[in-house]
């Protein structure tokens, strides 16, 4: 299994980044796809999530506006736009897989997520 993130970088306040996540290995469509961020420091938390169809989605209040997450299950991919970006938006962002039933409690919880990304890292200068 591998979930690979991409599309990380520098970027000014305010701007903008598209983060993406290809799958491989996993029945990509049958699995709730989320984001999580970890800045330096601090311990890993949610930024959003996507059900396994791609209709329903689910974010954190600091970027719920924001960031917007969407899913190509044909191509085994998840994207996650951000935008108005902050200096607090800088961290090493995850993309991780989980199979299970869809409810806020759970896809916000990093235990609940079977497979990670390696990361990518997205740095907001102000």
């Amino acid at each position: 299994v591998q979930l690979q993130a991409s599309g990380g970088g520098l970027v000014q306040a305010g701007g903008s980044l598209r983060l993406s996540c290809a799958a491989s290995g996993i029945t990509f469509s049958t699995y709730n796809m989320g984001w999580f961020r970890q800045a330096p420091g601090k311990e890993r938390e949610f930024v959003g999530a996507i059900i396994w169809s791609g209709g329903v989605t689910y974010y954190a209040d600091s970027v719920k506006d924001r960031f917007t997450i969407s899913r190509d299950n044909a191509k085994n991919t998840v994207d996650l736009q951000m935008n108005s970006l902050k200096p607090d938006d800088t961290a090493v962002y995850y993309c991780a897989a989980a199979q299970g039933i869809w409810s806020k409690v759970v896809v916000s919880t990093v235990g609940s997520y079977e497979y990670w990304g390696q990361g990518t890292l997205v740095t907001v200068s102000s």
